[in-house]
């Protein structure tokens, strides 16, 4: 007989008369136990028996008495129920069948039972109806009594039998994140009745559940873990239990607890109180419920709230049971107590009245506990006028889902509205009201703790919150220098709560992270990042989380449409900011790229009617081709030409016609009279008005032009210059040019006022050809300075100008395909890309697979393979196939946009030396003015004391002219001449200019140089510091060699290697990988045999049992037979060599007719693994095993079915250019170092091999950078080579840091130098770019100053004894020369080509090879002394060469299987010098 319990949901009562009616009507029907109704929750909870009732026949009763009922819960709840054993009296009155059915009459009992001897009655009854003292009254006129059962013999204990019937349930649970989790699900299920044990296992996600099935069901226990919040299912299915009738009601009867005693509990919950706790150390929606679901057990706690956004808990509780520092405790005893819990400041015990419904019926007594309490909103409500508008907000709110009550105020323009807050919320009510046309407000929250729901919050509802509150923080990462950083950074942090996602920018140093503002911070984050080993800093306000989009609009007609557009996009989610200009058909809008894309916003002014469209932007770098700068230039210089050439002839006809005067002065002995005359009737010095000749008007109006147009410029930067109390070139030009002027005006118009018959001498001529020249220099200087920054330029022009979009559907089908411009690519976009084209952005490829073309961004001169997986960067080209791409970092963040910044910062910073040049060039101004101002006073001074040299030293100086004219004259062109001849353009030029050009072409080269210090300071570097591992060495192990230990007849050599590499090929351990690769590349095979029972012992080695591998082995063998026959027609082989080859060849030939497939049982680990599995390791091979360790490298043995057949030993390789930099660098002079973390034997076996001397081993992170500050302290130039990861600090700290990073794995914040491609030699080639550019400069420097050193005391007169001297326009065409000379020679940079490796090993043939130990010295850790080798005497030598000797002839016979890969010199064995390998070098 099952008995269930139902609720149902009852509408259309009114009053406490329809309660009754109901519970009256229903509860007399058949098949009834129990029923309570509540009229505040409109429900009725109902106990009936399933055989005689149905949820639906209850529901007809409902209606028939002219209610409304629904299902509230369609599933109905079994009832638990209670036995009692009831003895009956000998002597009484009524036969056992007749106390039977009086028993049956009473509601609540459910089942009577009659022993065989009619002595003892089993009652089962509900005990939220009835208990068991009512049983004993039931039958009048009877005395029944309680008795304990029998324990008849053959039967068990009652405990014991409920142990052997219990089940065993497996659940896999997902959804636990932390210990807190696991608490919650075994504190919520341990509680149920019916459950015995429970264990959940947080690393296996399941739980494992011992119940008894015929007090709770496995899907019960199912959803109550569900109800917790996570995801359950079950494992494997409970078998279900077969039991009669008695042993159901002997099981019954072991309950522990009746349930009338919660009952009684619960109805004394009259006088309650909150209290409201402040809790910290909740980290998730588990930590709420586990502390829910725990204290809400409690008998004296009836009901909690825990917030975790607020860390409080509000519980109600009965003070008579318990007291606020027994809950306080309580909540920090809650699994895995780590909570805190206080009391906050200002709270006060408030008495509140309880609002906690009446409990219907035991069974549903914990799920009302949890059940929603109701809120109370009051909104304000304007535009009521009558009480029709109440009635009708009332009506239509109160028919709302989750409106418990409304009264609407019309004299206080409000209305309270009492709701759950589970089904509605306050801001829902108020647009409702709103939607009835009346405008509504809620007030301001009065006390935030009060506002809180006193209710339990869904897990649901938790995650929906949750959602909703993620915020995002910029932090400012600094240390990273590769893509594993990046790597490490965002998996770390992944794992982290309230952490939803982070994305790293490398290039940027920047990390992006959305977070939970509830659970974690962003300096928390910033604390996380500090932790795993890198600098962060929060950046505060980051306006580079909001995307900029610039639009244009065409079709707005007046203010209208502007505000339409405005007022769309602003309430357009994800939109921060729009202004939209009609004048200028222009939108500007600030956007969160999280939410919203570009494409999107434009998508929105679209639908609006208008066309729109990108405000294009200039991709050309036209801001390095200098174009506008050479057109002015090229402008002022044509304007002053055109002006400037009649001037030249006018003078130069002048200068002739004077010769020519004192020619025939001089041999005609004309009189001073006659030479007046003859001068006064030449065409230009004919007058046209007294004192105004032909030549100085035309010459005044040649030069108006030039002085305004072609001087234009001057005069602008001349007066910026001065105003900032500054002097350039431009000043000095402007004097020169002005001084001219004026001086010729001015002796004009006096000359004219006096009617001089002689005409004066004027410097019209000076302006005009002071201008040719030097915008011809400026022309020609940009020009040339637009040539050295094409190296930016091509990297600018690398970026795509458009992206194919397309839209995948299941399966990664292409559902449509559009074309945008690359700004509109979004993160997370699906790009395609089509051989032949551009990457627009940085992204992984997801689907296809393409040869991409690196080599503009990494100089890497081989297409790379891309397949799903890969990085790609944008701007490479696509080969052959078509990619899909994800993008991962767009716009501005892409690797090429942060190279390009690189490089532009690299050439807009400035040298130290460049800084000392622009400090001379301030000097240097009011310097040449002083000596121009002091040359005209000394001219005047010595002409008007000794008027003889003027007149002996000043050529084409005639009599016509008075004695002062003639000095005043010659002074100002002296003095005007040092004004043109001084030019600090040069000295302004010399450095920029080469660090332009050297950053260039080193980029070009794969080197990125971060900007002129590092290219001035690599020339000082007297030390450079290698690091070891990934920067001398690969950084991956790879197999040195192999010494088979068996003859090849046993097992021949591809045998083994099949067997080995295939038992390798499971194994994750770098030193497997590194095998099975060798044994792959030695057969020739992509992939090998197979592999099963693999099993791996860490620290020890790997066993496993291998097939499949014949396969292999013949297609192998018919390769080397097809080589044998090549070789045979082309070389006649020896015979013993045929001898040697036929054998195996006999043995693999037989391999196709039998070819069952064999299973090896494989051994490959260290001594102490063989051993362990019984296999004895001879003498010679534990030799061979320590000699191979002594040089650094690892010795691993494998076993074939239980025999020792090989030695492999596998070391992580020199780089095969290592050596030749190393000599190459001591070649120029320089020390070279090696540091690293690794052994003391493994550093010198390194040092040996590409002769390094000095080696820094087990130098720890932090050591290293003391290691290179010891070095500077002792007055070094330090450069550190380093791959990067743990060298940062050590880069930072050297004078130049190198970094050596394989593609773009930039190390951004700690280099100075970026070798983009993984190779030694440019580490040379750094050092020497930098001391050619250096050179350069100096060259540059000295071009700047013999200008101006031999040409200002030259302009001064200085040689005028010798015959020297100059024009003005002699002196500005100088002027000129020199800058565009400095240029031409920074231009010759362009030249440079890198040290080639060939030209360099011829070089250093003689100097090349390994050392012996004795020159090496090893210092361990940060101390100097060094463990360098002992000091070996001559006799010791000898007698260890002669060993050696001996030792080699003796070693193990060279057998064919023994692997050969190249001959060392015997003899090189001197002294243990272990550069060679013994028996077989790699």
């Amino acid at each position: 007989m099952e008995v269930k319990s139902i609720v149902l949901g009852v509408e259309g009562m009114t009053c406490n008369s329809c309660v009754q009616t109901i519970e009256q009507h229903v509860g007399r029907i058949n098949g009834i136990h129990n029923i309570k109704v509540s009229l505040e929750d409109k429900n009725a909870v109902i106990i009936y028996d399933s055989k005689l009732q149905t949820p639906a026949t209850l529901r007809e009763a409902m209606y028939d008495m002219g209610f409304d009922a629904t299902l509230a819960d369609s599933n109905p709840q079994s009832v638990l129920l209670d036995t009692v054993f009831l003895t009956i009296p000998t002597q009484s009155s009524l036969t056992s069948k007749q106390i039977c059915s009086a028993l049956l009459k009473n509601k609540g009992v459910v089942d009577v039972k009659m022993s065989s001897d009619q002595r003892t009655a089993v009652v089962a009854f509900i005990p939220s109806v009835v208990n068991g003292k009512q049983v004993m009254q039931m039958v009048p006129g009877v005395d029944l009594s309680i008795s304990a059962p029998e324990v008849t013999p053959g039967t068990c204990e009652s405990s014991s039998w409920s142990q052997a019937s219990s089940v065993v349930l497996r659940l896999k649970v997902e959804g636990m994140t932390c210990h807190s989790c696991t608490s919650t699900i075994e504190g919520k299920i341990g509680k149920l009745q019916g459950i015995q044990r429970i264990k959940v296992s947080l690393d296996n996600q399941e739980a494992a559940v011992v119940y008894q099935p015929h007090l709770i069901t496995a899907e019960e226990i199912k959803h109550q873990i569900e109800a917790a919040g996570f995801t359950a299912s079950f494992k494997k299915q409970p078998k279900p239990l077969k039991l009669s009738a008695i042993d159901l009601e002997r099981l019954r009867n072991t309950q522990t607890k009746g349930s009338e005693t919660v009952l009684k509990e619960m109805s004394s919950t009259n006088d309650t109180k909150t209290v409201v706790f402040r809790i910290d150390g909740m980290h998730c929606s588990s930590c709420v419920l586990n502390i829910q679901s725990t204290i809400s057990a409690l008998p004296s706690v009836t009901s909690i709230v825990v917030s975790l956004e607020k860390k409080s808990a509000i519980i109600n509780y009965n003070p008579n049971l318990t007291s606020i520092e027994v809950l306080r405790r309580a909540v920090e005893a809650v699994s895995p107590e780590t909570f805190k819990v206080s009391l906050p400041e200002e709270y006060n015990v408030a008495l509140l009245p309880t609002l906690m419904s009446t409990l219907k019926s035991p069974l549903p007594a914990l799920k009302d506990a949890s059940q929603p309490l109701t809120q109370v909103v009051v909104i304000n409500i304007e535009g009521m006028t009558c009480n029709s508008c109440v009635q009708s907000i009332e009506g239509v709110i109160s028919q709302k889902a989750g409106v418990k009550s409304i009264h609407v105020s019309l004299t206080n323009h409000n209305g309270a509205i009492e709701y759950d807050p589970l089904q509605t919320c306050p801001e829902d009510l108020r647009s409702a009201i709103e939607d009835m046309g009346f405008d509504a407000s809620l007030p301001v929250p009065a006390h935030p703790s009060l506002t809180e729901p006193l209710s339990k919050v869904s897990p649901a509802h938790l995650v929906r919150q949750e959602a909703k509150t993620v915020s995002k923080c910029y932090v400012q990462v600094t240390g990273m220098t590769c893509a594993s950083c990046v790597a490490n950074i965002e998996r770390n942090l992944r794992r982290e709560d309230g952490i939803h996602s982070i994305l790293v920018a490398l290039m940027a140093g920047k990390a992006e992270v959305r977070y939970n503002p509830a659970v974690i911070h962003p300096s928390a984050i910033a604390e996380l990042i500090r932790e795993l080993g890198f600098g962060a800093t929060v950046m505060e306000n980051c306006g580079e989380g909001d995307g900029i989009l610039e639009l244009v609009v065409r079709g707005m007609t007046c203010a209208s449409c502007v505000h339409k557009i405005e007022s769309t996009l602003m309430k357009t989610n994800g939109v921060l900011y729009c202004s939209v200009a009609l004048a200028t058909n222009k939108a500007h809008i600030k956007y969160d790229p999280e939410i919203i894309g570009p494409r999107d916003v434009i998508q929105v002014v679209k639908d609006l009617g208008f066309t729109t469209s990108l405000v294009k932007k200039d991709r050309s770098a036209s801001h390095l081709d200098h174009k506008q700068e050479i057109r002015q230039w090229k402008r002022s210089f044509v304007v002053s030409l055109v002006f400037c050439i009649p001037v030249m002839g006018l003078m130069i006809y002048m200068m002739v016609m004077d010769s020519q005067l004192s020619d025939a002065h001089t041999h005609h002995n004309m009189s001073s009279e006659e030479m007046e005359a003859l001068h006064s009737s030449m065409v230009l010095e004919y007058q046209l008005l007294p004192g105004l000749s032909v030549m100085n008007f035309l010459s005044f109006l040649l030069c108006v032009p030039v002085q305004m147009f072609g001087g234009w410029h001057f005069y602008i930067q001349a007066y910026k210059a001065v105003k900032h109390k500054t002097a350039n070139m431009d000043v000095l030009i402007v004097l020169a040019t002005t001084i001219a002027f004026v001086y010729s005006l001015v002796v004009l118009l006096v000359a004219m006022a006096e009617k001089a018959k002689v005409n004066p001498v004027t410097f019209f001529d000076t302006p005009p050809m002071l201008f040719v020249f030097i915008s011809l220099g400026r022309w020609l200087e940009h020009v040339a300075k637009g040539k050295t920054s094409e190296a930016l330029a091509r990297l600018i022009s690398l970026q795509a100008t458009e992206a194919t979009i397309v839209t995948l559907g299941p399966d990664n089908v292409l559902l449509s395909e559009e074309q945008v411009d690359v700004e509109l690519v979004q993160r997370g976009d699906i790009v395609k890309v089509i051989p032949g084209g551009k990457f627009p952005v940085d992204g992984r490829v997801i689907e296809g697979h393409s040869m991409v073309d690196e080599s503009l961004i990494t100089g890497e001169a081989m297409p790379v393979t891309k397949k799903p997986g890969n990085t790609v960067i944008a701007g490479s080209i696509n080969q052959n196939g078509s990619l899909l791409i994800s993008a991962t970092h767009v716009g501005a963040d892409t690797t090429l946009s942060q190279i390009v910044k690189l490089v532009e910062e690299a050439q807009t910073s400035k040298a130290p030396i460049q800084q000392f040049a622009d400090k001379l060039s301030g000097y240097f101004v009011p310097c040449i003015v002083a000596v121009s101002v002091v040359t005209l006073f000394a001219w005047i001074i010595i002409g008007f004391v000794d008027f003889e040299i003027v007149e002996k030293y000043f050529l084409g100086y005639n009599k016509s002219i008075s004695a002062a004219e003639v000095i005043i004259r010659f002074a100002f062109q002296a003095s005007i001449t040092v004004l043109c001849i001084a030019c600090p353009c040069s000295l302004g030029l010399a450095t920029p200019t080469a660090v332009m050009v050297g950053t260039g072409v080193g980029a070009q080269n794969g080197i990125l140089i971060k900007g002129g210090e590092p290219l001035e300071m690599a020339h000082k570097v007297k030390v450079v510091v290698f690091d070891k591992t990934g920067t001398i060495t690969h950084g991956t192990p790879e197999v040195t060699q192999v010494k088979f230990l068996v003859e090849g007849n046993q097992l021949p050599r591809n045998k083994m290697l099949a067997i080995v590499g295939t038992a390798e090929s499971n194994s994750e351990h770098p030193l497997g990988t590194a095998i099975t690769k060798y044994c792959k590349k030695e057969l020739d095979a992509e992939t090998l045999g197979t592999c099963t029972d693999f099993q791996v012992v860490p620290g020890c080695g790997i066993s496993c049992k291998v097939t499949n591998i014949e396969g292999l082995l013949h297609r192998k063998n018919k390769m080397v037979e097809e080589n044998n026959i090549k070789n045979v027609t082309l070389v006649k082989i020896e015979e013993n060599m045929e001898e040697s080859v036929q054998p195996a060849l006999i043995i693999d030939a037989e391999l196709p007719a039998t070819r069952t497939s064999e299973k090896y049982s494989v051994l490959i680990g260290n001594r102490e693994w063989m051993s362990r599995n019984g296999l004895v390791v001879k003498n010679e091979v534990d030799k061979a095993m320590m000699e191979h360790e002594r040089r650094g490298r690892t010795a691993v043995l494998a076993a074939v079915d239980g025999v020792l057949c090989g030695l492999i030993a596998i070391a992580d390789t020199v780089k095969p250019e290592a050596e030749l930099a190393v000599c190459t660098l001591k070649s120029m002079g320089l020390e070279v170092v090696l540091m690293t973390g690794d052994n003391s034997k493994t550093a010198r076996s390194i040092a040996s091999q590409v002769g390094i001397t000095k080696v820094f081993a087990e130098v720890l992170p932090s050591h290293k950078v003391a290691k290179v500050k010891q070095l500077q302290d002792e007055g070094k130039r330090v450069a550190m080579v380093g791959d990067g990861i743990n060298d940062s600090p050590a880069l930072a700290m050297a004078n130049v840091g190198i970094a050596i990073g394989t593609g773009t794995d930039v190390a951004i914040e700690a280099a100075d130098v970026v070798l983009i491609r993984d190779d030694l030699m440019d580490v040379v080639a750094s050092i020497d770019l930098s001391r050619k550019t250096v050179k350069r400069i100096r060259i540059n420097f000295v071009f700047a100053l013999i200008y101006n050193l031999v040409g200002v005391p030259i302009a001064a007169g200085v040689f005028l004894p010798i015959g020297l001297v100059l024009q003005p326009w002699m002196g500005s065409a100088a002027m000129a020369a020199s800058s565009v000379s400095v240029v031409l020679s920074s231009l010759l940079l362009k030249m440079y080509q890198k040290p080639s490796p060939e030209k360099l090993e011829f070089r250093a043939r003689g100097q090349m090879r390994h050392k012996s130990p004795s020159e090496i010295s090893v210092h361990i850790g940060i101390d100097e002394t060094g463990t360098g080798s002992p000091k070996l005497s001559l006799m010791d030598r000898i007698i260890n060469y002669s060993r050696a000797s001996i030792n080699s002839l003796f070693s193990d016979k060279r057998s064919v299987n023994s692997v050969v890969l190249s001959e060392p010199d015997k003899h090189s064995l001197l002294v243990g010098d272990f550069g060679d390998d013994d028996d077989t070098a790699l």
